[in-house]
C-alpha cells in the first residue's frame, strides 16, 4: 500500500476465484442480481473454514473455560488460549498475556479510557485525537474529559484527508497525557503515519493508543515495530465472528490498570473486605468470555495468514487504483479523500442525489455499499457534507465488482436524470 495511483502487479499465486469459493454468501442474489458486497469496512464476510471451526467447537468442544478439570472444559480452555497465541503472533506482541479479548474495538478503547484514563487523566490534562476518528475513539475520551476536567485537542486534516503533522506536533505541551489515533480512517481509507506520530509522542513521555479496526484486515501488523502502547481491533472486520475483539497493551501498563469489569475469573481472592485481582490477561476478562468467537477469530487469523497479508494488501490496492480511476472519470461523481497512502476505501458523492438514495438504488442492482456519516460526523463536517456513499473492498472482491459499482452508479444517475 504505497502511492495511490501506482498499481503494483497482482501476485501470480493470488487466485481470487478460489478464494471466493470459500465465501458461500457471495453466491447470494439480491433483487435478482448477483450480490456485489462492498461494505467490508463495516463488516467483512466469513469464510467456510471459520464457520467450520465454530461448528466444531459448538458440536464437540463446548464448555466453560478456566473453571473445571473435565474433558470438555480443558479442551475449550486449550482452544481459547491457543487463539490468544495466534493473535499474539498476528500482531507480533511480546507476550500472549498482552492480548486481551474484548467484544470489539469499542470495548477495547473504553477499557483503556476506564482502566488507564481514570487513573492517569486529571483536571487540566489534554488528550490528542484527530478529525479522522470514528465516534468510538471520540466519545469515550469526551466522557473521561468531562468527568476529569480535561481537554480534547484535535489534529486537523488537509483537503485530501491527510493529517497535518506539523499541527499535530504543535498541540503537544506539558499538559498532554495521551494520543489516541486511528491507523486507517474508516470513512476515507487514509493510512495515518502512526509510527512517526508514536515516536514523536514517546519522545515527550506521552503514551499512544492506536485504533486498528480498519488496519488489521488489510495491513501486516507489528505492534513492537510501531512501538504503540495500546492497539485495538475487531474480529468481524477480519473475517471472524461478531462480538469479539482484541486490545493489545504493554504488560506493564496493563498490570497497573484497574479492570474495566468485575466478576468471575478476573479475581485472585474475594472477601467482603477486599478483592485482589488475577494476573493479566484474566484481570480484564470478567465472566464467561466469548469463547466460540475467540476461537473463530483464531481460525480467521489462520485463514488470512494462509493467503498472506502482503498478497491481500497488493490485491486490494489494485482494486483501489482501478476503482479510483473509474469513479474519478464519471461525470457528476465526486471522490472524497485522496490521501497518498490509502486502504481500499472510496467515499463518494453523486451530484444532486442523497447518499441514502444512492445506496437504496445500488441495492436494487445487487451492490451493497455503506451510506451515512460512517460514525465520523466531525470528519463529515470538515469535508462539508452530511453523509457520503462508501465502497470498501476486501481481498475477495474483483475488478468485475468495481465494474458493477460503476454500472450501478450510472443507473442511479439515469433515475434522477
Amino acid at each position: 500500500m504505497s502511492t495511490l495511483l501506482t498499481k503494483p502487479p497482482s501476485p501470480a499465486a493470488f487466485d481470487v476465484a478460489r478464494i471466493r469459493a470459500d465465501f458461500p454468501i457471495l453466491n447470494l442474489t439480491v433483487a435478482g442480481k448477483p450480490l456485489v458486497y462492498l461494505d467490508n469496512a463495516a463488516s467483512s464476510q466469513m469464510p467456510q473454514p471459520v464457520m467450520d471451526r465454530l461448528r466444531r467447537y459448538q458440536t464437540s468442544e463446548h464448555a466453560n473455560i478456566h473453571r473445571a478439570v473435565h474433558y470438555l472444559s480443558e479442551t475449550a480452555t486449550a482452544a481459547y488460549e491457543a487463539a490468544r497465541i495466534k493473535l499474539q503472533h498476528f500482531i507480533n506482541a511480546r507476550e500472549a498475556r498482552e492480548v486481551i479479548f474484548t467484544s470489539g474495538t469499542t470495548e477495547s478503547i473504553n477499557l483503556v479510557a476506564h482502566g488507564w484514563g481514570r487513573q492517569n487523566i486529571k483536571a487540566g490534562d489534554e488528550i490528542i485525537l484527530t478529525v479522522l476518528e470514528h465516534h468510538s475513539n471520540i466519545v469515550p475520551w469526551q466522557m473521561l474529559a468531562l468527568e476529569k476536567g480535561a481537554t480534547i485537542r484535535v489534529v486537523p486534516v488537509n483537503d485530501a484527508g491527510e493529517l497535518l503533522l506539523d499541527q499535530y506536533e504543535a498541540l503537544f505541551n506539558h499538559h498532554t497525557r495521551l494520543v489516541s489515533v486511528s491507523h486507517v480512517s474508516n470513512a476515507l481509507g487514509s493510512i495515518n503515519p502512526v509510527r512517526q506520530m508514536i515516536a514523536f509522542a514517546h519522545a515527550r513521555g506521552v503514551p499512544v493508543l492506536v485504533d486498528g479496526a480498519q488496519a488489521a484486515p488489510h495491513l501486516a501488523l507489528d505492534v513492537q515495530d510501531l512501538d504503540c502502547d495500546f492497539y485495538a481491533f475487531s474480529g468481524h472486520k477480519l473475517c471472524g465472528p461478531t462480538g469479539i475483539g482484541v486490545l493489545y497493551g504493554r504488560a506493564a501498563l496493563l498490570e497497573a490498570m484497574q479492570p474495566f469489569k468485575g466478576g468471575g475469573d478476573m479475581i485472585h481472592t474475594v472477601t467482603f473486605e477486599k478483592t485482589t485481582y488475577a494476573p493479566i490477561p484474566n484481570k480484564f476478562e470478567a465472566g464467561t468470555p466469548p469463547i466460540a468467537a475467540a476461537i473463530g477469530l483464531g481460525a480467521a487469523v489462520d485463514y488470512v495468514n494462509g493467503i498472506g497479508m502482503q498478497a491481500i494488501a497488493s490485491h486490494e490496492h489494485e482494486l483501489l487504483c482501478y476503482a479510483t480511476e473509474q469513479l474519478a472519470a464519471m461525470p457528476g461523481v465526486r471522490l472524497l479523500g485522496s490521501a497518498q497512502h490509502k486502504a481500499a476505501v472510496l467515499s463518494f458523492a453523486v451530484q444532486g442525489i442523497h447518499p441514502h438514495d444512492v445506496g437504496t438504488l445500488l441495492n436494487q442492482e445487487g451492490v451493497a455499499v455503506r451510506t451515512g456519516h460512517h460514525c465520523a460526523q466531525p470528519l463529515m463536517a470538515r469535508l462539508g457534507v452530511t453523509a457520503t456513499s462508501r465502497a470498501s473492498f476486501a481481498f475477495y472482491n474483483t475488478l468485475a465488482d468495481v465494474d458493477a459499482l460503476v454500472a450501478g452508479i450510472r443507473s442511479v444517475q439515469k433515475v434522477f436524470a
